[in-house]
């Protein structure tokens, strides 16, 4: 090898021995400076930590403290309200003592003015005892000086006394009797009067009278004979459809409806009008819109019964109540509408009610439907007030309801005031100025015709019309007639006054037999 190469190989190998050599040695030197400046951060951190652990602590005595302070001020506000609610509970309880202390003081006083007033009523009681003693010892010596006068017992004396103070009672109490008597009848009286002028001021109500005929208007007289139609069907048709007699004369420019029942010739007038309106007028045609009217006239007189009862504020009546209500428009008694009556006296039976103190509502209730049997008088056997009272029986009316549609006529005994109202109400609606037709001449020949149709008969030997003609008393020859003929003489006046006699309601007949014997003692 070339000597030349070796030294530079030579000199290659000691430099990188001295390039290595040197390496080393910086990073010895780097090395310790980096433990020098780590220690020095350590050292850094651990000053910096110690700082905020210290300022952590202070932060967290100052908290405390603070927390502290708050709690003693919210203890010192407690105790001082507690010693605040001890004052005055301790100025109380002074209070308290004080007016305990006065109620004590008189008490004690009290105690004292008892403790006199006992013994003034000892000694007055002493003083009574010693008086009543000598009373009775004076008493004692009277009688006894009584008795040796009279010469009577004590037991004579005794029963003189008392027969004598029972004759002097009689007397005074008998007077007492009478005169309170009359004042109570008088006073009755012009109460009685003061009510009911009252009750009439208080209400007035105007009466429609209704007939037995209705006329139907047509555009012309060649409608007449439309409604006769060929030889008479259509009238005839119309008549047995409806139950009334259609009459056409020679009126210009009507035809007649009549017939005794309102509803029906109600019904037969409006279906005459649809007819003549709609122009076809047959057989079938009738029937249909009769029947469609009669339906219509159902509904008509349920709303006529509906407003009757609003009208009368009788609220919660059955509705077959306020069909038979309804159905009492139709009707008339004595020219009076009927439905109209029984409004007007159910506003007087609830006024003189409300007037004397009783239950008004109640009043107008019974007001309202005592005469609601003459609705169903055609339907069911008997008298309207018998038919009536079951009719409100039947639908859940109460027994004073009950009892003045049975009662008010006077027929019985009354269980109730309310029926008493109602008869009176029932009277001063029917015997007011305009409300009934009748003449006074008209209804004493009615009254006669009855009797006089009664004394007809063989056996009779008075008649006696009474109730106003709704019954008749028969007094019967006992020698002439006996029981079985007295009973069939009943009946066969009944039934000539039904076939002889036109009247409204029912007439009762009462026929009384008996034999009185009568003997002289001489």
């Amino acid at each position: 090898m070339d000597p030349q190469t070796v030294k530079l190989l030579l000199v290659l190998v000691a430099g990188l021995l001295l390039g290595a050599v040197g390496t080393t040695i910086a990073l010895r030197v780097l090395a310790r400076k980096g433990v020098r400046f780590a220690r020095s951060e350590a050292q850094e951190i651990l000053a910096l930590a110690t700082l905020q652990v210290e300022t952590l602590r202070k932060e967290s005595d100052l908290q405390t403290k603070e927390e502290a302070i708050r709690r003693r001020e919210s203890i010192d506000l407690e105790i001082e309200d507690a010693r605040k609610g001890f004052r005055e509970q301790e100025k109380r309880l002074e209070k308290r003592a004080d007016v305990l202390d006065q109620k004590l003081d008189l008490i004690n006083k009290k105690e004292r003015e008892f403790e006199s007033v006992q013994r003034y009523l000892a000694e007055q009681q002493d003083e009574v005892n010693r008086r009543s003693s000598e009373l009775k010892e004076l008493l004692a010596n009277q009688r006894d000086v009584l008795h040796r006068l009279s010469g009577l017992s004590n037991d004579e004396a005794k029963t003189a006394l008392f027969s004598r103070l029972e004759d002097e009672l009689k007397h005074e109490v008998g007077g007492l009797i009478l005169k309170h008597d009359q004042f109570l009848k008088e006073t009755a009286a012009q109460k009685s009067r003061e009510i009911l002028a009252t009750t009439i001021q208080r209400y007035a109500a105007s009466h429609t009278a209704e007939t037995t005929v209705s006329t139907v208007d047509i555009p012309s007289d060649d409608m007449k004979g439309r409604i006769i139609g060929r030889e008479g069907r259509n009238i005839r048709a119309f008549e047995k459809a409806t139950g009334v007699d259609v009459i056409v004369d020679d009126t210009p420019g009507v035809v007649i409806v009549s017939g005794f029942d309102n509803i029906r010739r109600e019904i037969a007038k409006i279906s005459l009008e649809k007819l003549i309106l709609d122009g076809r007028i047959h057989p079938t045609r009738i029937e249909e819109v009769v029947a469609e009217t009669q339906e219509e006239m159902e509904v008509h007189i349920r709303d006529l019964g509906r407003k009757a009862a609003q009208e009368a504020n009788v609220p919660g009546l059955h509705d077959k109540l306020l069909d038979y209500l309804g159905r009492l428009k139709f009707r008339t008694s004595y020219s009076q509408n009927v439905l109209q009556h029984s409004i007007e006296v159910a506003y007087l039976t609830g006024m003189l009610s409300e007037e004397i103190g009783f239950d008004g509502p109640l009043g107008r209730r019974c007001g309202l439907l005592h005469d609601i049997g003459k609705a169903a008088d055609h339907e069911m056997e008997g008298g309207h007030p018998a038919i009536g009272a079951e009719l409100c029986k039947r639908y859940g009316e109460r027994k004073e309801v009950v009892h003045a549609a049975l009662g008010h006529h006077d027929d019985l005994r009354t269980d109730t005031p309310y029926t008493v109202l109602t008869a009176a109400a029932d009277a001063i609606s029917a015997s007011r100025p305009g409300a009934r037709r009748e003449t006074l001449e008209k209804y004493v020949r009615r009254l006669e015709e009855l009797e006089g149709l009664v004394h007809g008969f063989p056996g009779v030997e008075q008649a006696y019309a009474i109730q106003a003609g709704r019954e008749v008393r028969v007094i019967a020859d006992s020698h002439s007639l006996d029981d079985a003929s007295a009973a069939k003489l009943c009946r066969d006046i009944a039934h000539a006054i039904q076939q002889q006699l036109t009247y409204p309601g029912e007439v009762k007949v009462t026929v009384l037999r008996e034999t009185r014997n009568v003997e002289f003692a001489r």
